[in-house]
């Protein structure tokens, strides 16, 4: 089962002593999530407004690219929506800080992701099965490949009105493996290059791409399993921040409105126990190089 490990970290920019740098870097590659209840990201006054569902549009998710600082899904004018900007940079660069403060071995080699807000209550929210995230899962994306790299994910809880975000949470990947890895069946010969051809992925899937993302789905189409495994609910309270490798860890979010989150990307070479990623889990199970 997944474990909550307490952090009692204040600032973004902490310095943190090498015991708790070993300590939460141990917990993360096991598949654990790291919780700091008393890290708060606090909204200037002028931000307030933006903790509204008409924040967004159709999407669940205003995305930030931190690189070129184009801001994606907001509903808001081109002019309005500057301090929106201005709020999901500050919330990248904090993430970076606790990130690079708690994990300095991996600075050389993470790659900063897409900056989230999620202004949208979880409750109630239509999609499809596919993208139903209040069913157990682990992440794989369509159209973006990652390879030979981890998905690590940083969530903070910005709700105004002390509202809790509930997330339930499973059991160890290699157990999720276990169960579906046998009835998965192989790419098609041929199906990343057109994928990639067509653009519909924006680089060639890999093997282990494809697994991830049969797992993926078959976990969510799974509603025997859904129901049935072994799994806890948790509450992450508002200001709140928590942490995790989220292609490791089986989670769903069941409720709750108002999430900053900043992904980033990490090759299974820098962590300090690669056997532990679930490309090399995965690799091992099925006995073959998948990337």
């Amino acid at each position: 089962m997944t474990d909550i490990i307490n952090l009692f970290i204040q600032e973004w920019d902490w310095p943190c002593p090498a015991g708790m740098q070993e300590e939460a870097l141990s917990a993360l590659e096991e598949g654990h999530v790291l919780f700091f209840p008393r890290l708060s990201f606090s909204l200037e006054e002028s931000e307030a407004r933006f903790l509204s569902a008409a924040t967004g549009s159709r999407s669940k998710n205003i995305s930030l690219d931190v690189a070129t600082g184009k801001l994606c899904g907001s509903s808001l004018s081109r002019t309005a929506a500057r301090p929106l900007r201005v709020m999901m940079q500050r919330f990248a660069e904090n993430s970076r800080e606790l990130m690079l403060n708690l994990f300095p071995r991996f600075k050389a080699e993470v790659m900063q992701g897409r900056t989230s807000f999620r202004p949208v209550e979880i409750v109630g929210r239509a999609t499809s099965w596919r993208k139903d995230d209040t069913r157990l899962h682990v992440d794989s994306f369509p159209s973006s490949p990652v390879r030979d790299e981890r998905i690590l994910r940083v969530f903070c809880n910005v709700n105004s009105e002390g509202r809790h975000r509930t997330w339930r949470l499973g059991e160890s990947f290699e157990k999720v493996a276990s169960r579906y890895l046998p009835s998965l069946p192989a790419s098609a010969w041929g199906s990343s290059q057109l994928l990639r051809l067509f653009r519909i992925t924006k680089s060639r899937r890999s093997a282990y791409d494809h697994l991830m993302l049969q797992l993926h789905d078959r976990m969510k189409a799974d509603l025997d399993y859904q129901s049935s495994a072994d799994q806890i609910a948790y509450d992450f309270p508002a200001g709140s921040t928590w942490m995790a490798f989220t292609d490791q860890v089986s989670h769903a979010a069941m409720s709750g409105q108002f999430l900053l989150e900043q992904t980033f990307y990490l090759p299974v070479a820098s962590m300090k126990d690669p056997s532990k990623s679930p490309l090399r889990v995965l690799e091992r199970l099925t006995g073959r190089k998948l990337t």
